[in-house]
């Protein structure tokens, strides 16, 4: 059964290059409410402990060490079929593959710097989401 909550995470690379405004935006405009919403930097620790499922993966060290090398922007985000709807407004992993009018396909750079993260299921926009925010900062 489908949620109304998902996760996302704004990247180091769309925050550094000033996108953040523009791809909240995009979001609000798309329907979703943000009802939570920080701007904080992870350590190299606690992206370890957040990308924890990729650990035996070779790509593991490099996210962690990019995903700790600046500001990110996490948000929980609501509305009807969240996660679905938010998938297909983030677009593609590859932003030469995301469709048009995408975020990714606005303002990623690269597969790895592909400006946002977009839960991929209920279960993980709930755990994700916990990791960033406690139930009082949730409206």
């Amino acid at each position: 059964m489908a949620t109304n909550r998902t996760f996302t995470m704004i990247k180091p690379d769309a925050v550094s290059a000033g996108n953040t405004g523009a791809i909240t935006k995009m979001i609000e405009e798309a329907g979703f409410k943000i009802v939570a919403m920080k701007k904080t930097k992870l350590s190299a620790e606690q992206a370890g402990q957040f990308y924890a499922i990729h650990k035996e993966r070779p790509f593991y060290k490099d996210l962690c060490a990019y995903m700790s090398s600046g500001a990110i922007v996490p948000m929980i985000l609501e509305k009807a079929n969240a996660v679905e709807d938010f998938r297909k407004l983030i677009g593609a992993t590859d932003p030469k593959k995301a469709e048009v009018g995408t975020i990714r396909n606005l303002f990623a750079t690269s597969i790895e710097a592909n400006a946002i993260h977009g839960s991929d299921s209920d279960e993980n926009a709930a755990i994700e989401g916990s990791f960033f925010f406690s139930q009082f900062e949730q409206f």
